[in-house]
């Protein structure tokens, strides 16, 4: 049998293939290999102290009052697109929510055409910008029992934003 002809062809055609494999695989590794960097690309910081750079950069916090004077009535209006499927701010027009058309500076829960859930009982008597942002920061908790089922708006300068905006639509 080792000397028939389809023997040694099927030899020689499997140390081809044996061959072929080699030559593949060390053309693969030539191809792929990446080369050692004399340098790492990227350095890996070593996490600081962050005490050190608290001191060095102390955070200024400013009161509400002080962001609603620097308050941006543009950005305001680009915040309050989320109070826009419940609230209107044309006069008189209600919707979901009562209109917010001259919020600032009117008795809470003033508008006899509105049915209010009553949660607003025993809070601010007017909404003063103060009043209107603690309600908004989360109104589940400032008013339990309402039936805005808004989240809360959570940043400040959102809120003053808000605030600014809400003024500036009082005609």
């Amino acid at each position: 049998m080792a000397n028939t002809p389809s023997f040694t062809k099927l030899a020689a055609t499997a140390s081809a293939a044996l061959v072929a494999l080699v030559f593949i695989n060390m053309a693969g590794k030539a191809l792929y290999t990446k080369p050692e960097l004399e340098s790492p690309a990227y350095v890996i910081l070593e996490e600081t102290d962050d005490t050190e750079t608290a001191a060095a950069e102390p955070e200024v916090e400013l009161t509400f009052e002080e962001l609603l004077a620097q308050a941006d009535v543009d950005a305001g209006a680009r915040v309050f697109k989320e109070c826009r499927a419940c609230h209107k701010v044309e006069e008189g027009v209600h919707a979901v929510g009562p209109s917010l058309y001259g919020v600032v500076g009117r008795a809470v829960a003033s508008f006899d055409d509105f049915n209010y859930s009553g949660a607003l009982d025993g809070t601010a008597e007017v909404w003063t910008p103060q009043a209107i942002s603690e309600f908004i920061t989360n109104p589940r908790e400032y008013a339990p029992g309402t039936a805005m089922t808004y989240n809360g708006l959570r940043d400040a300068e959102d809120r003053a934003n808000v605030i600014a905006y809400l003024q500036s639509v009082d005609g």
